[in-house]
């Protein structure tokens, strides 16, 4: 497995562990979401393994099953939170080496360009944001 370099817990770890604040969307033993801080579209959110692992297909089989079923029901919360025709699935991101997918809620398929300008949102916004989602979890 291909494991952080050093023992410094990326900023991931620290969301997950809530040694860096976030806007919680959901969680279990093994996995978190919250709202990405620099959303493509309202009900942005990122789920990740508690576990540090830098690349997705490091993952076990087990483990990487896991991380999708619980970004299964993360996606089907953030849809009847966000009514939308798709949540998009996207896995990439090079500056934070820990795993994650992305939810995004679309329309249309420019809604998960990441090249677009990022939503500015306020505080209240993301925290009602984040308990919409979290209400929809099941």
């Amino acid at each position: 497995m291909n494991q952080i370099v050093g023992n410094m817990a990326s900023i991931f770890s620290k969301i997950a562990a809530g040694e860096i604040p976030s806007y919680k969307c959901a969680e279990d033993e093994q996995f978190y979401a919250f709202l990405d801080i620099n959303p493509l579209v309202k009900g942005h959110t990122l789920v990740i393994p508690r576990r540090e692992v830098d690349y997705i297909f490091d993952m076990d089989d087990d483990e990487l099953a896991a991380f999708q079923l619980f970004a299964k029901r993360v996606a089907l919360a953030v849809g009847k939170a966000f009514p939308c025709k798709k949540v998009a699935q996207v896995v990439l991101g090079l500056e934070v080496p820990h795993a994650h997918i992305h939810l995004i809620p679309m329309q249309s398929e420019q809604d998960a360009d990441f090249r677009r300008e990022k939503l500015k949102l306020t505080t209240e916004e993301f925290q009602e944001i984040a308990a919409k989602i979290r209400e929809e979890f099941v």
